[in-house]
């Protein structure tokens, strides 16, 4: 999938479930439980062993968009997209990382927190990036702030997003998507209680969707 389909699908979804997968076992459980919340896109985190697996097994489940996270090494990115990943995401922006992923057509969203990693984005041809730790870093005010000069920039905001702010982030014409794990929270996963999920994922969509104030 070319990026700019990648973005135009994350754009429809709204939110991105950011998932921590310590059992491979679990991924097509859990993408059905997020298919029948009407959520279907997963970012499986390179956090545990499990995470190439699980993505190898939810990257064959149809409809559900599947991007790997926390990819730190130009090896995991190629390793993640021949298990089926649809695009990459980053932690912070690691120029071998994404010059990787740019040379070989990947998409990526990399980290970013500040104008100059902003402009080094810029400077890949990159027009969307993963604005991190959100909440950390000052939130929406600081967000809209930093996005002041970069009229062709747009963000995905991810850390400390939740129900409670995700309609203010979303409501920001510069916001692509959220992404958060407040629907795939280790303790649900751990209890592999599904249906828990797939309420929470359709709780997420309902506030997606009523985004607009």
């Amino acid at each position: 999938m070319k990026t700019a389909d990648v973005i135009a699908r994350l754009a429809q979804l709204r939110v991105i479930p950011v998932i921590i997968l310590d059992n491979a076992a679990d991924a097509q459980p859990l993408a059905e439980a997020l298919l029948a919340g009407g959520l279907p896109c997963a970012e499986v985190t390179f956090r545990t062993a499990a995470a190439l697996e699980a993505i190898s097994i939810m990257a064959k489940v149809p409809g559900l968009l599947v991007g790997a996270g926390t990819v730190l090494k130009p090896e995991q990115a190629q390793a993640a997209a021949d298990a089926g990943a649809q695009f990459i995401v980053t932690p912070g922006f690691n120029p071998r990382v994404v010059s990787y992923c740019v040379d070989h057509g990947i998409p990526i969203t990399p980290g970013v927190s500040n104008p100059t990693i902003i402009e080094m984005a810029l400077e890949h041809g990159l027009n969307v990036v993963k604005f991190f730790p959100a909440e950390a870093s000052g939130g929406l005010p600081y967000l809209k702030a930093i996005a002041a000069p970069y009229g062709m920039m747009r963000f995905i905001p991810t850390g400390g997003v939740e129900p409670g702010n995700l309609r203010d982030y979303l409501a920001f014409p510069k916001v692509v998507a959220c992404g958060g794990s407040w629907m795939v929270k280790p303790d649900l996963l751990k209890a592999r209680d599904w249906p828990k999920i797939t309420a929470l994922a359709a709780e997420a969509v309902a506030l997606a969707k009523s985004d607009k104030k």
